[in-house]
């Protein structure tokens, strides 16, 4: 901190899953710097040492409360590539079928009650917008919730037939699925679907689905919420244009992702890096630095593989229990706007060109993917074949390894797993928030969402304003994930 500046800390934050804190230096009316903390350590990846490697797929759901499927997926899919073995078709389909389930309820989640209510706040009292996202979106007592969360349960009850219960289900295995659908089950899904695809077109976009994918950029997204119609997607565009939230939260334009949702020769959103322009992902290329997290040094950053998880509580420099995630010494965002960008969706490219990533940007990807992903799910749930194989049995090595990569909702994934003599020798994790809210590296790189708050408007002594809010919000940390 230099001797002109102010320090204040910002946390704990509500509507977070987990603990967050981030401390700001403040000069010269801006934010000089930010350092992000996750103040809770809770030692998953220590946990599964010496374990069957099988307990893994019981451990790592109790992660999260919210994306425990996604867990459930990675680490399924590392346990597969360590065996050496493809489900069968079905479990494949059911595979993708639950955890879209998941990411398309945490999508829909993240709008309505993590992140609108903010515009609710009396910060914003004046402008002609307010009085209606109060009555609309206030938290608890607001008509979004009273419509979404009845919305959002039945939709989850896709989940009790394809995995049984959520979160912590066992259903997704390395093998494919343990929950079998019968011709009955599948029409139930199919009538779900259609309820939830009722809900998005009426409420959320005041649209059809297909007229809301196909939108290919920013003057035509602005066309759009020009015509009559409702929908909560109209409303959000329009407090983004008054409060300028496309050039708010700008962090280091280069986006990842590891892909997601396996079909027979390709994936429905692809893997891939883009800064500037396309690129291959190489995951050899992934290391974790620990110099300003409280871990115990191991000279250069690790690759996760080899990785280690060694709590020191008292460390000088550091100021987080969240590492420092590399691609080829680079901060990388991922995130529904990464894997957009990545997967060349016209919208997305067009949002972040001249602007980069931005707060407006990233909540319209994840409201995009509601559109995207629903029809995929319709498609898979007629690809299913009754009476077929849905999970075969995965065999037992005495050593070996393996490595799992999903895009859950917030970003990309990745489980790394180690087996000697049968037992786990080593687990390591990487999870989005783990990438978009690192700390500093060794080279004194900010993380992603170090860089989005760096020069934004703040003052030593005033409240500091709703924009870092935002800003956060539109990463939508997960830290109990982060510090695994």
């Amino acid at each position: 901190m230099s001797p002109e500046s102010t320090r204040r800390i910002v946390g704990p934050f509500n509507r977070v899953e987990g603990d967050l804190e981030i401390t700001l230096d403040i000069a010269e009316g801006r934010i000089a710097a930010a350092y992000v903390n996750s103040p809770l350590y809770r030692g998953f990846e220590q946990i599964l040492q010496g374990k069957m490697p099988a307990d893994a797929l019981v451990l790592v759901p109790r992660i999260c409360g919210i994306c425990s499927v996604a867990q459930s997926a990675a680490s399924a899919l590392a346990l597969a590539d360590a065996a050496g073995i493809e489900p069968p078709k079905n479990g494949r389909l059911a595979a993708n079928l639950t955890l879209a389930t998941e990411n398309l309820a945490d999508h829909l989640t993240h709008f309505y009650l993590f992140f609108m209510p903010d515009f609710a706040r009396a910060d914003y009292a004046g402008r002609p917008w307010h009085a209606a996202t109060v009555e609309r979106f206030r938290a608890t007592v607001g008509s979004a919730p009273n419509q979404v969360l009845p919305a959002r349960a039945r939709f989850m009850q896709m989940m009790g037939l394809l995995a049984g219960k959520w979160p912590h289900t066992l259903a997704v295995q390395p093998g494919g699925s343990t929950r079998p659908l019968q011709s009955s089950e599948i029409f139930r899904l199919h009538r779900t679907l259609r309820e939830f695809r009722e809900f998005l077109e009426t409420v959320t976009f005041g649209a059809r689905l297909d007229e809301v994918a196909v939108i290919a950029g920013r003057a035509q997204l602005d066309v759009w919420r020009a015509r009559p119609g409702g929908g909560d997607l109209r409303a959000f565009l329009a407090i983004a244009e008054d409060l300028d939230l496309w050039h708010l939260g700008r962090g280091t334009d280069r986006f990842m992702s590891y892909g997601c949702y396996r079909e027979e020769d390709r994936r429905l959103f692809p893997a891939g890096l883009w800064h500037g322009a396309a690129s291959a992902l190489d995951i050899a290329a992934i290391d974790e630095d620990i110099t300003h997290a409280w871990y115990a040094a191991a000279g250069l950053p690790q690759h996760p593989a080899t990785g280690s998880t060694l709590p020191v509580a008292e460390k000088d420099g550091a100021y987080s229990w969240c590492k420092a995630p590399r691609l080829a010494g680079q901060v990388v965002e991922t995130g529904a706007l990464a894997r957009q960008v990545v997967a060349g969706h016209p919208l997305a490219r067009d949002m972040i060109e001249g602007h980069g990533g931005s707060v407006a940007a990233r909540v319209v990807a994840r409201l995009l993917e509601l559109a995207l992903v629903l029809p995929a799910m319709e498609r898979w749930l007629t690809e299913l074949s009754p009476g077929e194989p849905w999970c075969i049995t995965a065999p037992t090595a005495e050593e070996t390894l393996g490595v799992g990569l999903i895009e859950a909702a917030r970003g990309s994934l990745g489980h790394w797993i180690t087996v000697r003599r049968g037992r786990i020798h080593n687990y390591q994790i990487i999870a989005p928030t783990t990438w978009n809210f690192s700390p500093r590296d060794a080279a004194g790189q900010p993380g992603a969402l170090e860089q989005a708050l760096a020069g934004l408007p703040a003052s030593a002594t005033k409240a500091l304003p709703a924009a870092i809010h935002h800003v956060v919000r539109s990463f939508d940390p997960c830290m109990v994930c982060t510090v695994h």
